[in-house]
């Protein structure tokens, strides 16, 4: 017997409706959170964005940079029983804010939030925070610890909340936004705005809010809220000492990324005082002439290549940081052996120039140029990407 299309399409959404889901909620909000070496706080914080969510119309999305605490494993232990909670385990990728711009895609929600897993955000102002941008009256709603009710007792330190404070005038200066919490890692708008948004977006650094508010034509109303910020609840700081630098290496790729690669730049001007240790070391051993000249320049070449892969893991390469002992030794390795291979390609094209005619100076620029594209296209690669 012929079904009529109504009659079709009433069984397609009865079979397609999970047993015990209720349907009175359709998804809503989707809330991102990057997550690394945070097994500890998952499932606390479940239960508090059902505490403030309800049970229905949200999910979660856990974003896990493939932490080695377990932490991915136990958001998937939780979601074979909760389907409001999902997973995305990164390999060979880290950085909180592709974390953030994938989990933010990967959401049939037509609202996203991004907060962090380790309790310092409050999930209670998500409702407020939603409303806000449903009715209209701002594009995107943030939470603000210098806003007026807010604080930022969380802070490890007042250094890092002075250097909040700075990266907040940087903000202000550099961009014209105005905002009292440019550093803030908790904030919701719609879904479709990000997509919209997302190939225009860098991916560097750590706040993608502010990323989000430069590229947006035209400007996004923003509302702001005040939050109290907690203590971690547990877990590391996804943000160390270097959190100035990298606020202004993610808008130094705003603003210059399309020419030159901001970690080029980086890697680069940590060569430049790699130059300046190598002499200092030859200086020191050689000019008292208590060894012999090749030995001297083998051990300051060796002391300048640690220098530089220590200062470029610490600084141009944060993001994708190697650490434990195992770990430092092999990548401390291979960037000894991409930068011999680099130090063999500015020997022989300046040689080559030279011969060829060019003034010696030119040459020998040329020379430290092309190696240093090739030091940093190997390390890029195989110290600090996918092979590592």
């Amino acid at each position: 017997m012929d079904m009529s299309q109504n009659e079709f399409h009433q069984q397609v959404e009865t079979a397609a409706t999970p047993a015990g889901v209720q349907r009175t909620a359709p998804l809503e909000l989707a809330i991102v959170l990057p997550t690394l070496n945070e097994c500890g706080n998952i499932r606390p914080m479940v239960n508090r964005l059902e505490a403030a969510l309800g049970p229905t119309g949200w999910e979660a999305v856990f974003v896990d940079d493939n932490s080695n605490d377990g932490t991915a494993e136990e958001a998937r232990r939780i979601g074979r029983g909760d389907s409001r909670i999902r997973v995305i385990q990164r390999i060979g990728r880290r950085g909180l804010a592709s974390a953030a711009i994938e989990g933010m895609c990967a959401t049939a929600a037509p609202f996203v939030a991004v907060m962090d897993a380790d309790h310092q955000h409050d999930p209670a102002l998500l409702v407020e925070m939603l409303e806000a941008v449903k009715s209209g009256e701002a594009d995107l709603a943030y939470a603000s610890r210098f806003a007026i009710g807010g604080n930022a007792d969380g802070l490890s330190s007042k250094g890092r909340e002075k250097g909040s404070r700075l990266a907040n005038a940087l903000a202000r200066r550099l961009t014209g936004t105005e905002l009292t919490d440019a550093m803030s890692g908790y904030f919701l708008l719609r879904t479709d705005q990000l997509r919209k948004q997302a190939e225009n977006l860098s991916g560097i650094g750590f706040k993608i809010m502010l990323d989000i508010l430069a590229t947006a034509e035209p400007r996004l109303i923003v509302k702001e809220f005040p939050l109290k910020f907690a203590e971690r609840l547990s877990g590391d700081s996804k943000l160390d000492h270097g959190v100035v630098l990298d606020f202004i290496a993610g808008l130094a790729e705003r603003y210059f990324g399309r020419y030159v690669p901001t970690r080029f730049v980086l890697f680069g001007l940590v060569g430049g005082l790699g130059v300046i240790v190598h002499m200092a070391v030859l200086a020191a051993i050689y000019w008292p002439q208590s060894v012999a000249f090749g030995w001297a320049q083998a051990i300051a070449t060796m002391v300048a290549m640690t220098f530089n892969f220590w200062l470029n893991n610490l600084l141009t390469y944060r993001d994708k940081k190697l650490d434990g002992a195992d770990g430092l030794f092999w990548g401390w390795l291979k960037f000894c052996g991409a930068c011999s291979i680099g130090a063999f390609a500015n020997v022989a094209v300046a040689t080559v120039l030279e011969d060829q005619g060019f003034i010696w100076w030119g040459a020998a620029l040329i020379g430290v140029v092309i190696a240093s594209v090739w030091n940093y296209a190997l390390s890029s690669r195989f110290v600090w990407g996918r092979f590592r």
